[in-house]
């Protein structure tokens, strides 16, 4: 199925996805203020752009200086590509063998980090006559793909000498920005084997959202760095508050209610009856539930707001409805509740589930609209 930058856009439920694309621009500021100016920008909009929407935000990637974006799969390049977007692409991730010519075709690059994806890339260039552009993995500590320090040397230099393979950058990936001691050992790996090979018209980066917030204290070997998660405006996970840069959350959560009833103390909410009444309460019901994304196991954890006040969330978060306690308030159907805004962080339902803001992004699924404001 083609995905399309509107079809997933649903004109027709009362609960959308607001994507303010104003705090999208400052975040990108914020994060390029980190480094030098001439260094290159890869915006990483894997995953549907954590949940914002990548071919949407691509326009405004590119037009706030984004070089190239990186992706995990062939199929998220070529939803890029569908949607009109020339700009170079990386596939972050194993492209598979079968595909290379996929990528090929549509001018998408590719990780390389084995010796049998070269086999591949020699076959895909006898079939099509066009070197496959690639991007060298190194791993110097994640431990999950890449070429191992002791034979990145030899294996760059053979890509390099490949005629069937265009060689336009080199990589990795740190496992442990936030802390000081680990990364440099990952840098000291970095710098050891780049400095056995010729970089030149080479894109060389390592410094993901982490390490450019840090790149003060980080100095290595590179001219390109990788805005991921900063660029939704939320810190990775364990940078202190003393190095964060302001940025700004895009990303916003709303429902209408749909109905509103009184119960009585001791009627219960939802499946299971997790929440009961204690006195007279009143309820509004909105149409969104764990079929969109909102994780059933932070069910009474969490609070919205309706008409400037905070309200709790109350009962089981069924597959397609959650209900409110909005006892007190002067509401009816179809006002607005919101779920997730700045003042609402998305850090809240992670701290609630004992996760990571990038689950909760990930989760929220396509068949909520995606509606984008300044």
């Amino acid at each position: 199925m083609k995905i399309s930058r509107i079809s997933n856009i649903n004109a027709h439920r009362d609960s959308w996805v607001e994507v303010n694309i104003d705090n999208v621009s400052n975040n990108i500021k914020a994060l390029k203020s980190c480094v030098p100016a001439d260094m290159k920008f890869l915006a990483v909009v894997k995953a549907d752009a954590y949940g914002h929407g990548a071919a949407m935000l691509a326009p405004t990637l590119l037009a706030c200086g984004v070089d190239m974006f990186g992706v995990a799969s062939i199929d998220e390049a070529l939803n890029l590509r569908e949607n009109g977007i020339d700009a170079e692409i990386l596939v972050l991730g194993a492209v598979p063998f079968w595909a290379l010519s996929t990528a090929v075709e549509h001018n998408i690059t590719v990780t390389s980090f084995t010796q049998e994806h070269i086999e591949f890339c020699k076959k895909t260039y006898e079939r099509t006559g066009i070197p496959v552009k690639t991007h060298i993995k190194l791993d110097t500590g994640m431990n999950r793909i890449g070429v191992s320090p002791k034979d990145a040397v030899d294996f760059i230099k053979q890509v390099q000498n490949s005629e069937y393979m265009d060689l336009r950058g080199i990589f990795s990936h740190l496992a442990n920005a936030e802390f000081y001691d680990k990364t440099l050992k990952q840098l000291e790996i970095w710098e050891n084997i780049i400095s056995q090979v010729n970089t030149d018209g080479l894109l060389l980066h390592i410094l993901n959202t982490a390490g450019i917030i840090s790149s003060n204290i980080y100095k290595c070997t590179s001219n390109m760095v990788r805005g991921g998660i900063g660029l939704y405006g939320l810190y990775p996970d364990l940078i202190s508050q003393a190095q964060k840069i302001e940025l700004h959350q895009a990303m916003s959560v709303k429902s209408r209610i749909i109905h509103i009833h009184e119960i009585e103390a001791g009627e219960g909410v939802s499946y299971g009856h997790t929440f009961v009444a204690d006195k007279p309460t009143k309820i509004a019901t909105v149409p969104l539930g764990y079929a969109d994304g909102i994780p059933r196991s932070i069910s009474n954890k969490f609070y919205g707001k309706l008409n400037g006040q905070k309200i709790k969330q109350v009962g089981n978060v069924a597959m397609d409805q959650m209900m409110f306690d909005i006892t007190g308030i002067d509401a009816k159907t179809g006002d607005t509740i919101t779920l997730l805004d700045e003042s609402l962080p998305v850090d809240n339902w992670a701290s609630a589930m004992n996760t990571i803001h990038y689950e909760i992004l990930c989760h929220l699924k396509a068949r909520l609209a995606r509606v984008y404001t300044r």
